[in-house]
Parts: C-alpha cells; structure tokens; sequence
C-alpha cells in the first residue's frame, strides 16, 4: 500500500517549526523526524496525517550534552549515538548497553530516541530508562513550553500527554551518583525484534548495602512501569543472590501482563522474573567503560 496524500512542511527555525505545527495540528498534521515508526505506519494506512512537519532541517535539535545534573538529548539525536558512551560513568555505560537492543543497525542510524518516546511503544527500551530513572521530557508549542515527569507523559499504548499542537524538543535523564550501579536485560526471540519483557535496575551501593532502588520493567503491560514491591525487597539490603531472586520473584507477581496466544501471560511472568534477576546481577558486576 501507500500513503494517503498528504502536505511536506520543512521549517528552518524552530519558531517555525511551531507556528506550522499550530496550524496543521486541526488537520492531523504530525512532526517527523527520524521516521522509522510513523513512515511504515503510514504505508500501511494506519495513520493518515493530512500534513507532516519535517524537523530535521533545524539547527540546534541534534543537541547532545550534560548541563547541571542532567543529560539533555535533543529531538534529532539519533539511537546511533549511543553506540559509543557519551557520558561517563554508568549512565553512559547503560545507555549503550540498552542502544545494541534498539530494533536493527539500519534503524538505528536514523530513528531519534526522542521520537522513540513519543511513539509509547510499551517495548520501547528508551521508555523503559525514561521511566526507570525518572526522565523528563521537554515539549513546546506556540503557548509555551511544559516539562513532563515520565510517569505523567506515558498514559498507555501508543499514548502520551503531548498534545496535537506540542513538539518533544528534548529529555533530560537525572545523572546518576557516583555510586550507582545500573543493569539492563532484555529477551527477544531474534536480537532487534521487539521485547517480549525487559528490566532496567538502579541502585546505589553504599557501605555495601543498596540505597536508592530503582527496578523497572517494559514490553509487558501497556507502558512501562517501576515495581515498588522489588524496590522494597532490595533497598538497605546486601546484593546477594537470594535477595535477588526475591526482588524477581515480587516483580514477576506484581505485573499483569497481556496475554495472547504464542506469548501466555504465564510466560511473560516467568520473563520478568528471569530479566529482573539478571538486570540485577549485571549491575552489581558491571565494570565503567571510558570515554573515547
């Protein structure tokens, strides 16, 4: 099939960008950037915007850096970036760990991992960390601008707060301590298909105890979401296996996952409960990459 018929708009300002987008939003108008979701979506006929505003002709929105305590990712900036840690420490680590199970190279090399976050796929790995270390997402419009904590943004399926008229111009990510450490684990049938569960664990080790722990699993229910009872189950305790294992134990009964036929909810639970254990161990044995 192909694309229902629609109208180019290609700003060079963001002020553009917005007062475009101000117009065409009545009109289905959609934002495109990296276009690995909404152009396939589109030549199946699943969306049918009537105008699409391309936003990679603007000059500022590839933006990449830390300022204060966080690292700031523009709306431009492709998956591809993160091949290569660009932060030290683990947050940097973690970000190119998770990078390698973004869908395939190809799409890697021009999908943004803003749009990643507007799309709300629930096995999205970028919601996952979004939502996991408690990101905020930066969008603007004609009225002005709001800044989104993760658990606010996501509402569901392919669902977020930005409204028709909003543009994502950036996510910030909190820095973690010095004394974090952070482990992803995914399972997929074939590496760059999509996740059938993922975890994303952050504590920080202090005294030899785990402090400040964030456990969050994606790719089961309709977005991704911390586990406050795995959180409990870790915090002041040592790292040892056993108190591990429970920590995956009480994530894997405090989720309710979808349940289709080649993927029974049973077996989505015993997933979490595997990624959630070994997420956890590849933090406590991760050692620092450096910066190149």
């Amino acid at each position: 099939m192909k694309p229902v018929a629609f109208e180019y708009h290609s700003p060079h300002s963001l002020d553009e960008a917005l007062a475009t987008l101000a117009r065409v939003a009545p009109l289905e108008g959609r934002v495109i950037a990296g276009g690995q979701s909404l152009v396939p979506a589109m030549a199946f006929r699943l969306v049918r915007p009537g105008h699409l505003v391309d936003i990679n002709g603007i000059a500022g929105l590839d933006h990449l850096r830390v300022e204060a305590d966080e690292l700031v990712i523009g709306a431009c900036v492709r998956h591809a970036i993160f091949h290569r840690p660009v932060v030290a420490g683990v947050l940097g680590r973690a970000l190119t760990d998770i990078a390698a199970h973004v869908a395939h190279y190809p799409i890697r090399m021009r999908g943004t991992f803003c749009g990643s976050l507007a799309q709300a796929d629930p096995a999205s790995e970028w919601c996952l960390l979004a939502m996991t270390l408690g990101a905020r997402m930066i969008v603007r419009s004609v009225r002005g601008e709001r800044s989104i904590p993760a658990h606010a943004f996501f509402q569901g399926v392919m669902s977020t707060d930005i409204q028709p008229d909003e543009l994502l111009t950036e996510v910030r990510i909190p820095l973690p301590h010095a004394q974090a450490r952070i482990g992803f684990d995914e399972f997929s049938r074939r590496r760059g298909d999509f996740a059938l569960a993922m975890a994303l664990v952050q504590f920080d080790l202090l005294d030899g105890r785990m402090k400040a722990v964030r456990v969050g699993v994606g790719a089961v229910e309709a977005t991704a979401r911390r586990i406050e009872a795995a959180e409990q189950t870790l915090e002041g305790g040592m790292p040892t296996m056993d108190r591990f294992q429970a920590a995956a134990r009480a994530a894997a009964q405090a989720v309710d996952p979808s349940d289709q036929p080649q993927v029974p909810a049973v077996y989505r639970r015993e997933l979490v409960e595997s990624c959630v254990r070994r997420a956890l161990e590849r933090a406590l044995s991760a050692t620092l990459p450096k910066l190149p």
